[in-house]
C-alpha cells in the first residue's frame, strides 16, 4: 500500500492538502501509473445552498490542490527521487486555476480526482485534472503550477 503523498511532507499547513491542517479537506493522493488519483469522502457541511450538491468552490480546492501536490510528486519523480526518500520537496504554487463545471456534483458518494501532467519547462506544468462522482465527470481543471524556491515555505509575511 503506497502513503498518500500529504503524509510525506513535513510542515504542509495547506487548508485542502495539508496533513498539518486538522481543519482541512485532508485529501489524499497517489500514483496510479503516470497519472495521480485521490479518492475524497464529501460531508454534510460541503453542500453548496441546495443540499444534495458539493459547493463549487470545494470542487475548485480539491481539484487546486490535488494538481498541485501532483505536480510536487511529478518534479520529484522526474527527478529520480520520491516524496519521502529524504530528499527536498520541490514546492509549487498555483500560477493559474481554471475549473469548469460540467454537471453538479452530487453530495453522498465518494469524488475521484485524477490528475495528469504537460510540462512546460523546468519551472511550469500544466496539470490537468478531472473530478467524478460514481464514473460521471462532474468537472475538470487546468492548474499552472509554478516552481517556487524551497525558502518560499520559510518566508514570514511582510
Amino acid at each position: 500500500m503506497q502513503t498518500a503523498f500529504q503524509d510525506l511532507l513535513e510542515g504542509n499547513h495547506c487548508w485542502g492538502c495539508g496533513r498539518d491542517n486538522p481543519h482541512g479537506l485532508q485529501i489524499k493522493s497517489y500514483w496510479n501509473a503516470d497519472e495521480t488519483v485521490c479518492t475524497w469522502q464529501p460531508q454534510a457541511w460541503h453542500c453548496a445552498s441546495p443540499t444534495h450538491v458539493v459547493n463549487g468552490g470545494i470542487i475548485a480546492a480539491l481539484i487546486d490542490c490535488h494538481s498541485i501536490i501532483s505536480a510536487m510528486a511529478y518534479a520529484v519523480r522526474a527527478a529520480g527521487h520520491s516524496l519521502g526518500d529524504g530528499s527536498q520537496p520541490i514546492w509549487y504554487v498555483t500560477g493559474k486555476l481554471d475549473v469548469a463545471y460540467q454537471r453538479p456534483t452530487p453530495l453522498g458518494p465518494p469524488l475521484e480526482l485524477r490528475a495528469r501532467f504537460d510540462v512546460q519547462n523546468e519551472r511550469k506544468i500544466l496539470v490537468h485534472s478531472s473530478l467524478s462522482a460514481e464514473g460521471t465527470l462532474c468537472a475538470s481543471g487546468v492548474v499552472l503550477a509554478v516552481r517556487v524556491p524551497g525558502e518560499w515555505m520559510q518566508a514570514q509575511p511582510g
